[in-house]
């Protein structure tokens, strides 16, 4: 269970409270506030602050660009244009808040995008709970062949729980001689700070995460993608669910330009102006490496 019943009631407490206010709000995201929405076994998403909607985003743009958006004649043309050109400070003016909960191994993953102010549940002065992702089977696979930073076949049968009980065992393992290293009876213990460099990478952690739509849309953009690694990928999908209610208009581009849309490299573009000429374009007559190609053809899709 992500969150406990004495959480909930905070959750609830907290959501009874109206406050009134003349800044612009958004129906969509005053749903999601405060509401934890579960990922993996013990992880959620929730949204503590937000500031902004798609008004905001075209508000900026008018006032940075002036007279050369008048022939824009709506705000989501405008929006479209912008995600389109690659603008990024208009969708700056929008920020949010978000609390995570997320196994370590994942937090560092995360925390590789600088563009966030992110403040840490603390083990220097906190005793982290006995929390542990233990993946489901369907996310249980073989490293891949191809890729070495990606999955291959799922495991199944006794290979498949022969990882499982390592996984459970040393967690366990780990948690109690960390309690151990803790313990106060009849003995000093070891520093919580220093004791905590025995729980392994899967135990939880959580964070404050507080960034801009433009950076969110950066990190969305690569952890949601098919090819990010599943366990930071359903943390990117469920904030996903959560823009798309805040900025429609901004998720509505993002979503066409950036998650459904592609980037190609002066070679492939070459190549598909041969391929809708009729010319018949192979690795070899390509110009690119195999595994450009391999992504190219990815791209397109398979041919047959």
């Amino acid at each position: 269970m992500p969150l406990t019943p004495e959480q909930q009631a905070e959750i609830d407490e907290a959501r009874s409270h109206h406050h009134q206010t003349i800044r612009a709000t958004v129906p969509g995201m005053e749903a999601h506030l405060y509401q934890a929405h579960p990922v993996l076994d013990h992880g959620f998403v929730r949204v503590i602050d937000y500031m902004g909607d798609d008004a905001a985003i075209t508000q900026a743009a008018r006032v940075s660009y002036g007279r050369g958006t008048k022939k824009v004649t709506n705000d989501e043309g405008l929006i479209r244009y912008l995600m389109r050109h690659w603008h990024s400070t208009p969708f700056e003016m929008c920020e949010v808040k978000f609390h995570v909960k997320l196994p370590v191994f994942v937090a560092r993953q995360w925390i590789r995008h600088r563009t966030a102010n992110v403040n840490e549940y603390s083990a220097r002065y906190s005793i982290l709970d006995r929390e542990f992702y233990i993946p489901a089977p369907d996310a249980l696979a073989a490293q891949s062949t191809v890729n070495n930073q990606g999955r291959g076949e799922l495991l199944e049968g006794a290979e498949a729980e022969r990882v499982l009980e390592f996984l459970k065992s040393d967690s366990s393992r780990a948690y109690d001689n960390y309690e151990a290293m803790l313990s106060q009876d009849g003995q000093k213990g070891l520093a919580r700070e220093l004791a905590r460099m025995n729980l392994p990478a899967n135990i939880y952690t959580q964070w404050y995460w507080k960034v801009d739509l433009h950076n969110l849309f950066h990190f969305l953009r690569l952890r949601a993608d098919i090819h990010a690694q599943y366990e930071i990928r359903v943390y990117a999908e469920a904030i996903c669910r959560i823009v798309a209610d805040w900025v429609p208009m901004a998720y509505g581009a993002f979503e066409d330009y950036r998650l459904g849309g592609t980037q190609l490299s002066g070679k492939a573009m070459d190549c598909v102006r041969r391929m809708v000429k009729g010319e018949k374009v192979t690795q070899e007559t390509s110009g690119m490496s195999a595994g450009e190609w391999r992504e190219f053809e990815g791209v397109l899709g398979d041919p047959a």
